[in-house]
């Protein structure tokens, strides 16, 4: 995903944090609205720079002052009523082909929620100010995924925003 990176906004009393890294687009926007161009793959997200690239060109949008990132997911999704993990799968009807880049570099992990099953919604760290209570990064990003599964098991995003949860590993990679 191209996204354009915000600062941590005045409302985060979180003073640790620099800038927002999140997959969510509720602080640090998307390089567009891009679900209306229907060019993303079975997670709602991209399999490619290029794919980016593609609708940027296509639909005339700057991509200028954005960085991109990769994300990895976890393959488990975590429902926070039924204290459970459980198992989800791309949206077959998108063709879903995701391309690893060859170099990138490993910034943090983030929790997303997923009430439609569809599209990343909130990363309730940054978006209900969690990292003001939870210790994470510079970028608003916990430090591992076992620091992000705990966080979820004992409870620490219930009532955040409505899930399930699914735990990103976010990377920074340079455009090709």
């Amino acid at each position: 995903m191209a996204k354009h990176v915000a600062a941590r906004p005045d409302w985060l009393k979180a003073n640790h944090v620099h800038d927002i890294y999140s997959v969510s687009n509720c602080v640090s926007d998307d390089f567009a609205d891009y679900i209306n161009y229907w060019k993303h793959n079975g997670y709602w997200l991209f399999n490619s720079p290029e794919a980016i690239r593609g609708v940027a060109e296509e639909y005339s949008l700057d991509l200028t002052d954005t960085k991109l990132f990769f994300y990895e997911l976890h393959e488990l999704e975590y429902d926070e009523g039924e204290k459970s993990w459980e198992p989800f799968a791309p949206d077959a009807s998108f063709h879903t082909q995701v391309v690893q880049p060859e170099t990138k570099v490993l910034l943090g992990y983030d929790v997303v929620t997923f009430s439609c099953h569809t599209t990343p919604e909130c990363s309730p760290l940054s978006c209900n100010s969690l990292a003001s209570e939870i210790e994470t990064n510079e970028h608003c990003l916990l430090s591992s995924l076992e620091r992000a599964e705990e966080l979820l098991e004992q409870g620490r995003f219930d009532n955040a925003e409505p899930g399930p949860y699914r735990i990103f590993a976010v990377y920074s990679v340079q455009w090709p």
